[in-house]
């Protein structure tokens, strides 16, 4: 392994010009990151900023263990100004810098002398600081509070919170670490490492590296951090109330891991920043760690929809094959996160396979988590409901609003990545960017109506003929690909799932990609006992279900699907301002015989029923009503 061979050309440098993200980021832009800031105000975030003396009453009381989720609410503000911050990098707007500076002044007063900044622990209880990371999220409030200083600074060159953010990194790197007279803790949920890595990127100051990496190597060392915390404070090890270290994945040294267990997003933002470690370091046992980890997910623990997660005590993965539907956790920041590791894990090997999930994750997992007006919310995303589930406007614990608003707002930075001779382009949809590629600058243009059609112009312009390979991802569901340059079929070498034009690129040189994108049934390993006898529908990166609003009647769970009907692709511009939909004829089950019996001896009636599917983000938008993914197979025709 040879360090990162490629690097993300960054969101702020390529403009979505395609409908569907363009869509779902003006959503963002106009209405959810505005709405957020509301809620954050109204739920008494924002004032908790400010240190108000005497402390008020806490507006989320303790829970049974003593917890109370306000000593988090800093990190609410953090994903805030970063979500905000890349909206204003595609648009700047006075009224949200001024909320951010805002936001910024009461942090700056907030902060300790010595540099700490933490408004729970500063507010409320300055002598219990650094006393229980394993449950109090000190250090993943400073990782959210740094990605948004981060994100700031870039966006608007402000570096008022970058500063004050660098002095509490300094307090936390006098705080810990293996020297003399250092704690040897590490975060209970993990994050401040991804923010450090990207300090390090901003600032090239190798100090934040190795601070990032000593809390991935620290983890799971014996003797235990958190059992010799807990001792210190007076608590019980053996009465932590989620009874094992896989919780948090300090179970055993991450080198060691082979298995993702535990709360799934601490899992994803641990396993995120393995990854990006083991790019800058060049540290091939790290990336074994991470293969390892990957295709126990991959194989085993993730649901169709890039969901990951099934069980709500832990937030996260239980055993393989474990995926109940109507009781799927699958916890919108898990999908949000998984889309972060694909993303690092595709830098270490340029495989397509890794983009595919960030596909899948982007599209279905992650998206399904905000409503198609952005102000209302998924905290878990089911893949079955009887009509139960409803969209929220805030959450008691609303960590994954500002997540989904944060990843659509970046989602430009997920498109592109180059290096001195290559340039690959991961996803389709509509992109313009100025990449510099040697010693010379290339404008790319990709125009396409994807996810609904997979026909694809590239247009590449350097600014001087160039010699270069344009690396163009094959998507794994795709069969039957085709290339063009310039009008004429090509046959490019196909490597890990990019199709690689070498030649010399001329100002006017256009490709022509064609991704062919009927509508296909998936079938689950047979160990998922829950979709034995079950068929879900794909259409290109889009997973689909059904949903009684389109399938009234009777709930779509008496719907069967026959494996002989065609599915047909229909274009609806009634619904959502225009969405592919999939029908087939079905079969809809009745009883047999008396309409109250529960039982009977007489085989379920059949009756002709036509299926109407669509794309499963956009679930839960319209009334309430039941929805699956994974359909009945008829069995008789």
């Amino acid at each position: 392994m040879k360090g990162r061979s490629y690097s993300p050309v960054s969101f702020a440098d390529v403009k979505i010009t395609g409908a569907f993200w363009r869509e779902r980021l003006e959503v963002v832009l106009k209405r959810t990151i505005p709405s957020q800031h509301v809620k954050l105000s109204e739920a008494g975030i924002l004032e908790s900023l400010k240190l108000p003396r005497p402390p008020p009453p806490l507006r989320i009381p303790r829970n049974a263990h003593g917890f109370t989720m306000q000593v988090f609410w800093d990190s609410d503000v953090g994903k805030w100004i970063e979500a905000a911050s890349y909206a204003l990098s595609h648009r700047r707007d006075p009224g949200i810098e001024s909320k951010i500076e805002a936001i910024v002044d009461d942090l700056v007063r907030a902060q300790s002398p010595d540099g700490y900044l933490n408004c729970w622990y500063n507010g409320r209880e300055p002598e219990n600081r650094w006393t229980n990371l394993r449950d109090n999220h000190e250090l993943y409030n400073a990782g959210h509070l740094l990605e948004g200083a981060i994100a700031y600074f870039r966006a608007t060159g402000r570096r008022r919170l970058l500063d004050a953010m660098e002095r509490y990194v300094d307090h936390i790197a006098a705080t810990f670490g293996p020297g003399p007279g250092h704690k040897r803790g590490y975060p209970g949920h993990q994050e401040i490492e991804l923010a450090l890595i990207k300090l390090y990127r901003l600032t090239g100051d190798r100090r934040r590296l190795d601070l990032a990496a000593y809390f991935i190597d620290e983890r799971g060392r014996q003797p235990h951090y958190f059992t010799e915390e807990a001792l210190a404070r007076g608590d019980d090890p053996a009465s932590y109330w989620a009874s094992t270290y896989e919780y948090n994945q300090s179970h055993i040294p991450v080198r060691e891991q082979t298995k993702m267990v535990g709360h799934a997003v601490r899992a994803m933002y641990m396993a995120s920043a393995m990854a990006d470690l083991a790019a800058e370091l060049d540290d091939a046992a790290l990336k074994s760690a991470c293969e390892s980890l990957w295709r126990d997910v991959t194989t085993a623990q993730m649901y169709v929809t890039a969901g990951l997660g099934p069980k709500e005590t832990n937030e996260g993965f239980t055993e393989p094959y474990d995926l109940p539907n109507e009781m799927a956790y699958a916890e919108t920041c898990a999908s949000v996160a998984l889309a972060f590791w694909a993303h690092r894990m595709l830098h270490l090997d340029l495989d397509a396979s890794y983009a595919d999930v960030m596909e899948r994750a982007l599209y279905n997992g992650a998206l399904s988590g905000l409503s198609r007006e952005g102000a209302h919310y998924f905290y878990s995303n089911p893949l079955e409901s009887r009509g139960q589930h409803r969209r929220w406007a805030w959450h008691v614990c609303p960590c994954c609003t500002m997540n989904v608003s944060r990843l659509v707002a970046s989602a430009s930075g997920y498109f592109l990545s180059a290096r001195e001779d290559r340039l690959a382009v991961h996803l389709y949809g509509g992109i313009e960017a100025t990449v510099s590629i040697g010693d010379r600058k290339v404008r790319i243009r990709e125009t396409s109506d994807y996810p609904w059609s997979g026909d694809i112009r590239i247009a590449v312009d350097p600014e001087r003929p160039a010699i270069f390979d344009l690396k163009l991802r094959i998507p794994g569901w795709v069969k039957g690909a085709t290339v063009a340059v310039n009008g004429e079929p090509v046959a490019p070498d196909l490597v890990r799932g990019y199709a690689t034009i070498h030649r010399i690129w001329n100002a006017g040189d256009v490709v022509a990609l064609h991704l062919p994108m009927p509508a296909e049934r998936l079938y689950a390993h047979p160990n998922v006992r829950m979709d034995v006898g079950r068929v879900a529908l794909r259409r290109g990166p889009l997973i689909y279900c059904v949903e009684e609003a389109d399938n009234p009647g009777d709930p779509v769970q008496t719907l069967a699907l026959p494996r002989s009907a065609s599915i047909e692709e229909k274009w609806r511009d009634d619904l959502f301002g225009g969405v592919m939909t999939l029908t087939a004829s079905a079969k809809r089950l009745a009883p047999g015989d008396r309409e109250e019996a529960l039982y009977s001896t007489t085989p379920p009636a059949i009756r002709e029923a036509q299926l109407t599917a669509l794309p499963y983000h956009l679930w839960a938008n319209r009334e309430p009503g039941s929805m699956q993914v994974w359909i009945a197979e008829a069995t008789r025709e």
